[in-house]
């Protein structure tokens, strides 16, 4: 069976979300309260609906309760995704995703419980800095406030060196989780696997012990 989703708000991420899903062959409801953001998403999304979805009466009818993941990604109108997330949660929705126009937003939408909370401009700023400030990490992504994952480059300075030899764990606190070499993925590389120059070392920790990693034993 197809997996079933409903995005409400159809503005930038809201549309990428439902585009990439269509893509990935799910199931989607697309829904605005703008007429003209619908109708663009008509051909797209499996459907899309104009509703207000600060009315859990509307919700009811769509029958949201019956999606297994809904993403709110209502713009502007922080009410309003509050409002919207706090429906869905009474209704019975199993899990939601919301976009946090900044940390109050956030907190808000934690406490009412919401499952899953994105900050696309932050996140999306915080892996092009991290990317501009070192030629080693390729790709930073924030898993919480503290811990991130991080893609980094191995130069001359570790390659030949086997994980064991190098023992990053002990001396900087992270793990890495998989190597990526050519059309490859070594998942949970074992401690005599030798680096070789230009793998792509995907890496878990704190920002801290990442940041330290990367300035200690590449530079």
């Amino acid at each position: 069976m197809k997996k079933e989703f409903a995005v409400i708000g159809l503005g930038r991420f809201g549309g990428s979300i439902v585009r990439e899903l269509i893509e990935l062959g799910a199931d989607v409801m697309a829904i605005d309260i703008s007429h003209s953001r619908v109708d663009e998403y008509a051909q797209i999304a499996t459907q899309a609906v104009v509703a207000d979805t600060t009315d859990e009466s509307v919700l009811k009818s769509l029958g949201i309760r019956n999606f297994e993941h809904v993403v709110v990604a209502i713009g502007e109108n922080i009410q309003a995704s509050i409002l919207t997330t706090l429906m869905l949660k009474e209704i019975g929705v199993p899990k939601i995703t919301v976009k946090a126009q900044n940390d109050s937003h956030e907190k808000v939408l934690r406490k009412i419980g919401a499952d899953q909370v994105v900050h696309p401009e932050r996140d999306m700023a915080m892996r092009i800095a991290n990317n501009m400030v070192s030629n080693n990490i390729l790709d930073y992504l924030e898993l919480s406030e503290e811990y991130s994952i991080a893609e980094i480059k191995a130069n001359e300075k570790i390659a030949g060196f086997t994980l064991i030899d190098l023992d990053i764990r002990a001396k900087f606190g992270v793990n890495i989780v998989a190597i990526k070499r050519s059309n490859q993925i070594l998942v949970s590389p074992q401690a005599i696997e030798k680096i070789r120059l230009d793998d792509i070392l995907i890496i878990i920790g704190s920002d801290e012990d990442i940041h330290k990693f990367e300035k200690k034993a590449l530079h």
